[in-house]
């Protein structure tokens, strides 16, 4: 369901259930989250990217034919396995980037905005659809109501409604919208311009990004205080520094 490749220290994490528009089966997102992980461990990543196979879709969310609802209360524990893929994403300590090559729609909206970046192709969609099932967004709205206006968000999960790619990104969900032909290298540049900064700064960065979200004001300031000493401890910082008082590019040690 879930393949995993990495070329050029970038690691490519493939919803692979095309002709289905990549549905999420539990089992599935069990799987994505120990291939983010995977990821984490591999010391040959340094930024992961996920996406759905074909041109049709990221992922039209959940697996409906897997018995999602057959035993409810049987089924409790498994549901949580797009829980899991989140904190797993968020713990992630290399930058995830989004390739939203078609429809993203319930739990595919969910993980496709749980990435650290989010880049579309024009013809992508976004929404969610639980409303007509029946059911609601439950745990994707811990990553989207951050993000969108209140009314507007709970207007589109009250409605269903679908978005278009150009939406999604003046809300903020999507950070760059291109054409289907652009998008690979629109992809590729991001990640590179990745691949060129220290992991140890990203890293730290994205720890305190995530961490500080819902803290108060004083609470955050003395957790960064503390985050910014740690960064400055590190290797890179000193080259970085050095770097840039000799005017020459930094040569990072990733520590």
């Amino acid at each position: 369901m879930i393949t995993y490749s990495v070329d050029d220290a970038v690691a490519t994490l493939t919803i692979d259930d095309p002709e289905r528009r990549n549905p999420l089966s539990n089992a599935a997102m069990g799987e994505l989250a120990s291939a983010v992980t995977r990821s984490a461990d591999d010391d040959s990543v340094r930024v992961v990217v996920i996406t759905g196979a074909g041109d049709r879709a990221f992922s039209a969310g959940g697996d409906l034919k897997s018995g999602f609802v057959d035993e409810p209360l049987a089924g409790h524990e498994a549901r949580g396995e797009l829980a899991d893929l989140i904190r797993a994403m968020r713990n992630n300590p290399k930058p995830i980037i989004a390739r939203v090559n078609g429809a993203a729609l319930g739990g595919g909206f969910g993980v496709a905005i749980a990435c650290d970046i989010t880049i579309a192709a024009d013809h992508a969609k976004f929404g969610t659809p639980e409303i007509d099932l029946g059911l609601w967004p439950m745990m994707i709205s811990a990553v989207l109501h951050p993000l969108v206006p209140r009314k507007r968000l709970l207007e589109m999960m009250m409605t269903g409604e679908v978005i278009g790619a150009d939406e999604a990104a003046d809300l903020g969900l999507v950070n760059k919208v291109v054409s289907s032909e652009d998008l690979d290298g629109a992809v590729a540049t991001t990640a590179n311009r990745l691949i060129e900064k220290s992991s140890a700064a990203l890293a730290l960065g994205k720890r305190s990004f995530y961490t500080i979200v819902d803290m108060d004001t004083d609470t955050a300031l003395d957790h960064l205080h503390i985050g910014l000493t740690a960064t400055a401890r590190t290797e890179d910082a000193g080259e970085g520094v050095d770097a840039f008082l000799a005017k020459r590019s930094p040569s990072w040690k990733h520590r």
